[in-house]
């Protein structure tokens, strides 16, 4: 890792030990240790979800014992008002509620209970669409309930994970801000040592997210589109001719630099620490969104006093891109690859440790 990623500005220091405002003057290494957020962070992006199904147990123990800084999930409720870890709006493309719900399919998860949800088959869909890595054990996975994420972050004494909390979809949760407030107090995870970060594209819910919880660290999720940056041109992708998402997503950008700017005073007014932005990646793919990580984007972030952590890439072509563009942390579904370009390598095997625990 080269020296620039750590190293600190005095004149940051004496302005802070003035008690100045020093949001401009500190370096990104400052932002990250005033904010108590491991710098550069490694993002376990739905657990290890290049390993094992996205989400699940399975993912999520991966992530802790190879030594991810934060287990990242998305959050939502069920009808009867549990908070459960979960990323799509519905149900159909790691469920198998076709089956066991065909009338109900399409449904969001408020329309299902707990009890409903946990009938579900949250991993035989990895092994259909991942036959390289497919597993017996991974069938029948169930979906988490928020509780049980904080289990498994607590479950390794040698090393405890953070949470990095999505509110999914918040305005179809009203009041999901403080259920999840209430969550983090009961299990004292809003005190003491340990390490949250809570995340959203929902300027609303940041707002809402600050006022519940202040002390906590808070990141502004970047998109070009409907409820976020506003794109330079409106032509979809239907309308577009690109040959797929990804090629589509990398044409798109912010109307102008101001619009850009516009959206880091807004996460900034809403008691962001960081913003969220998505990544076109080198070889295209599903994960490949607008780029929002450019050079010029992350250093007029940091000028606002904001960090970067940037969603998702799981390559070391990209790992080191985004880096060279000046991020200060990685959403990855590849934790043991990202550890290991970072110079942090596992002391296990992903296989050793998927096999240690049942898998």
């Amino acid at each position: 890792m080269s020296a620039h990623w750590s190293k600190h500005l005095g004149v940051g220091a004496l302005l802070l030990a003035s008690g100045l405002d020093v949001s401009r003057a500190e370096d990104p290494a400052t932002l990250a240790e005033r904010a108590g957020i491991p710098r550069p962070a490694v993002i376990a992006h739905r657990g290890a979800s290049f390993d094992a199904p996205e989400s699940t147990r399975a993912s999520y123990l991966l992530a802790r014992e190879l030594g991810a800084d934060y287990l990242e999930m998305d959050l939502q409720r069920t009808r009867d008002g549990v908070l459960i870890v979960l990323h799509d709006d519905t149900l159909e493309r790691t469920t198998d509620v076709a089956r066991k719900f065909p009338e109900r399919k399409d449904k969001p998860v408020s329309d299902f209970t707990l009890a409903e949800l946990k009938t579900l088959d949250a991993g035989s869909w990895f092994n259909v669409a991942h036959p390289d890595r497919a597993r017996p054990a991974f069938d029948k996975l169930h979906i988490l309930t928020l509780d049980q994420v904080i289990d498994i972050a607590e479950g390794n004494p040698a090393h405890r994970p953070g949470l990095y909390i999505e509110t999914k979809v918040p305005k179809q949760f009203p009041g999901i801000e403080r259920d999840l407030k209430h969550v983090l107090k009961a299990r004292g995870w809003l005190q003491g040592t340990h390490k949250v970060v809570l995340q959203t594209f929902d300027k609303d819910s940041l707002v809402l997210l600050n006022k519940e919880m202040p002390q906590v660290p808070k990141v502004l999720l970047l998109w070009v589109g409907e409820g976020s940056i506003e794109p330079q041109s409106s032509v979809t992708f239907a309308e577009s001719g690109a040959r797929d998402k990804a090629a589509y997503y990398a044409s798109q950008q912010p109307r102008d630099r101001a619009e850009f700017e516009r959206w880091l005073d807004i996460a900034k007014a809403g008691g962001a620490v960081g913003t969220g932005p998505g990544a076109a990646l080198i070889h295209g793919g599903e994960q490949s969104y607008m780029d929002l990580a450019q050079p010029w984007m992350n250093q007029l972030t940091h000028d606002k006093g904001l960090l970067v952590h940037v969603y998702a890439a799981d390559e070391p072509e990209d790992f080191q891109k985004l880096m060279d563009a000046g991020v200060d942390g990685i959403f990855t579904n590849r934790t043991a690859e990202l550890l290991k370009f970072y110079g942090r390598p596992a002391q296990s095997s992903v296989e050793q440790i998927l096999g240690w625990q049942g898998y």
